[in-house]
């Protein structure tokens, strides 16, 4: 991606922060406007970034830690999103009162209008802040998704089982203690559920109550009746829980449904302000001055430059150089010299 950008228009301007700010700069850059007022305002906008570094920072800083908002809402709209994509949307809320509070104090006419598009999403943070584990599975059928304390029923779910789990866990140490077997181990599978893990080595001192599960190379694996009868409570509480907590995620997925239109309304906005503050950077670092725009018919450049050459030039400088065209006497411009002179280079500027 890096490599096709090199070389273009996009890769000295594209200094966004956000996956939404570059697709919106790149549609900046296909569609360019014509509406002065407009050029003025977004003109107006990137000088109030660079006449404010602090604050430009302090947001752009802010932006780093926002995901994509519009394929989040893209997902939550389609019912696709999982325990990952809605902690990656509480934590890009969780910026948004401070990028608002950067952009009051910036005043202008855009940079207010996009403050005021700018939802703070509190409510939508609270939802996700109180019911979701702050590192949930990628799957939403498997359990883990919900915190303790959202639902009453799913905790005392959780609850009747800890016992049993607490047996479970402490059955390997109890039993090498029990039958002297001292490499048993106790583990799970999918197919088998629970079992304990014998060697051959200590075949002789295999108890009566197990009962054999499986037989592998080096080892048997066995089954007692009470660890039977813990595991099957264990996984029926399990599959409960698991259906449980999918329910409960896909309510809290559906209430977040309903606010798809702010969110994206949101987006779109912060994606504006992202262009504006990378053009913003991109201005000081490289010594741009900002144009004056009119509904004239004079085009006046003053030590024109252009921006890709100039910063892949390796050795040397890139020679500036004045334009001037209008509607009268000076409409026509004819561009001589020998190959490799600058001729297009000059055009293309």
């Amino acid at each position: 991606f890096e490599k096709k950008l090199q070389g273009s228009l996009l890769g000295v301007l594209d200094k966004t922060n956000t996956a939404m700010g570059s697709r919106k700069m790149k549609q900046w850059l296909r569609e360019p406007l014509k509406d002065v007022d407009l050029i003025n305002g977004r003109l107006e906008g990137v000088q109030l970034f660079l006449d404010y570094p602090i604050q430009r920072n302090n947001i752009r800083e802010c932006l780093k830690q926002v995901y994509d908002f519009e394929r989040l809402a893209g997902r939550i709209a389609t019912g696709k999103a999982n325990g990952r994509d809605l902690i990656a949307l509480k934590e890009s809320c969780s910026v948004l009162p401070e990028i608002r509070y950067e952009l009051q104090s910036l005043g202008g006419n855009l940079l207010s209008e996009l403050h005021n598009m700018i939802s703070p999403l509190e409510d939508v943070f609270e939802i996700i802040d109180r019911g979701i584990v702050d590192e949930p599975p990628y799957t939403v059928k498997e359990g883990g998704l919900i915190k303790p304390g959202f639902s009453r029923e799913l905790d005392d779910l959780k609850a009747s089982i800890a016992d049993a789990q607490h047996w479970i866990a402490s059955l390997e140490g109890s039993e090498r203690e029990r039958t002297g077997i001292k490499n048993l181990k106790v583990g799970f599978n999918k197919v088998f559920g629970y079992y304990l893990e014998v060697t051959k080595s200590y075949y002789d001192l295999i108890p009566e109550d197990y009962i054999r599960k499986q037989t592998l190379v080096n080892c048997e694996r066995f089954i007692t009746p009470e660890l039977k009868e813990t595991e099957r409570l264990v996984l029926n509480a399990e599959t409960e829980i698991n259906r449980l907590e999918y329910d409960l995620f896909c309510e809290m997925r559906d209430q977040l449904r309903l606010r798809i239109g702010e969110i994206q309304k949101t987006s779109a906005a912060i994606a504006a302000v992202d262009v504006l503050a990378a053009f913003a950077q991109v201005s000081e670092k490289n010594d741009y001055r900002r144009p004056e725009i009119d509904g004239g018919d004079v085009i006046s450049i003053e030590k024109g430059r252009h921006p890709v050459i100039e910063t892949t030039i390796r050795d040397g400088i890139f020679v500036s150089n004045d334009t001037y065209l209008d509607r009268d006497g000076s409409n026509l411009m004819i561009i001589t010299g020998p190959n490799m002179s600058g001729k297009s280079t000059y055009m293309r500027q």
